[in-house]
């Protein structure tokens, strides 16, 4: 299992083939999700963004996060690379990867992950809009998304 927090851009054959190597007992599928600056928000169109963390927090809460999904999944595998710093619009900034005996849980842990991610780990998005900086706020949709896990989990 492995979480890296980084400034530079991230390479998805290197991160696909260490999830491969790490896990155990050989998956029989591998789910990864690779997340870019999109160039646009609610209001309109955003010229690139910048992410703070908390170091040493931030990387202990993303394992936390995998070390759930991998229980709750029965994972062989996982990992999350996440960026910070400034980026622009099109730029990587987070890769999530999952592997599994079976396709289902490889995509639900991904999916897992991906939702509680905004919630569970403390990274902050600053996003530039004609000139201006600007704060991003928690979505209510993402909120939703998180809470819709806690929801199944608490179901079974």
């Amino acid at each position: 299992m492995f979480a890296h927090i980084c400034t530079q851009d991230f390479n998805q054959q290197a991160l696909y083939d260490a999830l491969l190597a790490q896990s155990h007992p050989m998956p029989g599928a591998i789910v990864t999700f690779t997340g870019l600056v999109r160039d646009f928000n609610a209001s309109g169109a955003i010229d690139g963004m910048s992410l703070e963390h908390y170091p040493g927090m931030t990387e202990k809460a993303m394992l936390s996060l995998l070390e759930q999904a991998s229980q709750r999944f029965g994972l062989a595998g996982a990992g999350a690379v996440h960026r910070v710093g400034k980026l622009a619009n099109f730029e990587q900034i987070v890769w999530v990867g999952c592997s599994a005996a079976h396709r289902q849980d490889a995509f639900d842990a991904a999916s897992f992950v991906m939702d509680t991610l905004k919630q569970a780990v403390p990274i902050w998005k600053q996003e530039y809009q004609q000139g201006q900086a600007r704060w991003v706020a928690p979505k209510a949709s993402d909120e939703q998304a998180a809470m819709a896990w806690l929801g199944s989990f608490t179901d079974k």
